[in-house]
């Protein structure tokens, strides 16, 4: 999955599209993790997203917990964005 993540954009943001419908934050830290080593590491990524290394290595912990702010620089750095849709409507 690493090559897929290193090479196909769409992929990498259906995959954390699909984790963001499950719900778990901790889940979603972890795939982006696996998306930064994939594509040259954390401390490439931390560059690229103007941000601290060590403090990057917390955030995509599965405890991390990052500001809007650093998912924006963390995702940008990543050639994705954050998107808002609509929730589908239940009956």
């Amino acid at each position: 999955m690493a090559e897929m993540f290193a090479q196909d954009s769409a992929f990498a943001a259906d995959y954390l599209n699909d984790l963001l419908q499950d719900g778990d934050p901790a889940d979603l830290m972890v795939a982006l993790r696996q998306i930064a080593k994939a594509r040259g590491g954390v401390p490439a990524l931390a560059e690229k997203a103007h941000l601290n290394a060590t403090q990057l290595y917390r955030t995509l912990s599965p405890s991390g917990n990052p500001e809007l702010r650093s998912l924006t620089a963390i995702l940008a750095a990543m050639g994705l964005r954050l998107a808002v849709q609509p929730m589908p409507v239940t009956a």
